[in-house]
C-alpha cells in the first residue's frame, strides 16, 4: 500500500529542502548507492509532482534538496501545460497517490522572454515547434501588455513569469476531470511557485493554504 503524504506536509518538505539548498546546508542522506537503489526498483512513492521548466539552471531535485524517488518531475520549456503534461500529472497523482503538484517557474525564463520578444518586437521563431511553446505562453501575458508594464521590460518579464505559472496552475486545476476529482475528494493541491536564480529561494505564491507561513 502506497503511503499517502498530505499536500501540506509535502509542501513543508519542499520549503524546508529549498531553505537548506539556499543556505548551502543540503542533507547528506540524499546520496544513494547502487545497493540502496535496489529498494526503488520495485516501485516509487514520490511525495510531490513538480512541473518545471527545462532550463538547465533549475533542477528540481537539487533546489528542493531531495533524493532519488522523492519527486515526480516533468520538465518542459516555459513550464507550459499541454496534453502530455496533464497526462503525466494525472498518471502520478492517480498511480502513486501523490497529493501535491507544484508548477515551478523561474526568474530569467527564456521561453517567457522569447514570447515577449515575439509580441513586442515581432520576432519570429524559425521553428514551428518552438513557436508552439510561445503560443501557449502568449495568452497568459497578453493582458499585461495593456498596462504600464509594457514600458518596463524587466518588470514586464517578472510579471509575465508569474502570470504564466498561474495559467499553468489554472489549467491543471480545471482542465482535467481526473485532477478536479482528486482536488475535490482526495486533497490534491496544485500550487504555483517561482525559483529565483539570484537567491536560490523558491517563493510559493499561488494556491498555498492561507495559514501557511513562509517566513
Amino acid at each position: 500500500m502506497t503511503k499517502i503524504i498530505p499536500a501540506a506536509e509535502a509542501l513543508q518538505r519542499l520549503r524546508d529542502g529549498n531553505r537548506r539548498f539556499a543556505a548551502e546546508l543540503c542533507a547528506s542522506n540524499n546520496a544513494i548507492t547502487h545497493a540502496d537503489f535496489a529498494g526503488l526498483i520495485a516501485g516509487q512513492n514520490p511525495f510531490a509532482i513538480v512541473l518545471g521548466c527545462s532550463d538547465s539552471r533549475v533542477p528540481a531535485e537539487l533546489i528542493f534538496d531531495q533524493g532519488f524517488g522523492d519527486l515526480f518531475v516533468i520538465r518542459v520549456a516555459g513550464n507550459i501545460v499541454a496534453p502530455s503534461q496533464v497526462g503525466s500529472v494525472e498518471f502520478a497523482a492517480s498511480r502513486y497517490n501523490t497529493r501535491l503538484v507544484v508548477v515551478l517557474g523561474h526568474s530569467c525564463c527564456g521561453a517567457v522572454s522569447a514570447t515577449l520578444e515575439t509580441m513586442l518586437d515581432g520576432a519570429d521563431s524559425e521553428s514551428r515547434n518552438v513557436a508552439a511553446i510561445v503560443d501557449r505562453v502568449k495568452p497568459s501575458v497578453e493582458s499585461l501588455l495593456e498596462t504600464e508594464l509594457r514600458d518596463d521590460r524587466e518588470a514586464l518579464r517578472h510579471a509575465a513569469i508569474r502570470a504564466n505559472v498561474r495559467a499553468s496552475v489554472d489549467h491543471l486545476r480545471h482542465g482535467s476531470a481526473i485532477l478536479e476529482s482528486l482536488i475535490e475528494r482526495e486533497g490534491l493541491m496544485v500550487v504555483g511557485a517561482e525559483y529565483s536564480l539570484e537567491t536560490g529561494l523558491v517563493d510559493f505564491f499561488d494556491g498555498v493554504p492561507e495559514d501557511w507561513d513562509q517566513v
